[in-house]
């Protein structure tokens, strides 16, 4: 009688050095720590830019009332195709390379003091997903064309609310949410 065979007998496949390296372990342990955080951000930064392309592409620029601007509701919402070189509310207005400054000061500021601010807290991690993708959104505007884009446009009656985009939408959700878990926080001592 012979013997049964013998399969022969596999050794795992040996991991490259640099996929355990502690740097790029690193790495995808920071990035994974922050996921929600990336996630948000380039959610909103990427719609903002989408959707600032499409206004570039089918309105021209300066256009701010009907029959050019588009009429989603009438007397209360457009579309239009106007631009910013101040903040809010046309705040600092043609300031737009002192805004660029502090935009990049700002992301800056958030990557040095992540620890502080909370930023592994998923909450938090959202509200600066969303601050971020605004940020980064409305900053490369101001760097490419000078101002930045706006096209949403409501009425309230004979008040025209001032005109915004996705990236102040992020911007301004992920503050007001930030401060919200702020003030629901209890206090360190």
């Amino acid at each position: 009688m012979s013997p049964a065979p013998v399969s022969p007998v596999s050794t795992p496949a040996q991991p490259s050095p640099a996929a355990t390296s502690p740097v790029a372990v690193s790495l995808w342990a920071r990035i994974h720590a922050y996921r929600w955080l990336w996630i948000l951000a380039l959610g909103v930064f990427g719609l903002d830019q989408a959707t600032k392309l499409w206004i570039s592409a089918h309105l021209a620029f300066g256009t701010y009332d009907p029959p050019q601007a588009i009429t989603v509701i009438d007397g209360f919402f457009y579309i239009v195709h106007v631009g910013n070189t101040g903040a809010a509310w046309s705040m600092l207005a043609g300031k737009s390379g002192l805004l660029a400054a502090m935009a990049l000061i700002t992301l800056v500021a958030i990557y040095f003091w992540r620890h502080s601010l909370g930023l592994l807290q998923p909450v938090v991690q959202i509200a600066f997903g969303l601050l971020c993708g605004g940020i980064v959104g409305n900053l490369l505007d101001r760097v490419l064309q000078g101002h930045v884009i706006d096209f949403l446009d409501f009425h309230f009656g004979s008040y025209v609310y001032p005109t915004f985009n996705i990236a102040d939408s992020g911007i301004c959700v992920g503050v007001i949410l930030y401060i919200i878990h702020s003030l629901r926080a209890p206090s360190g001592g």
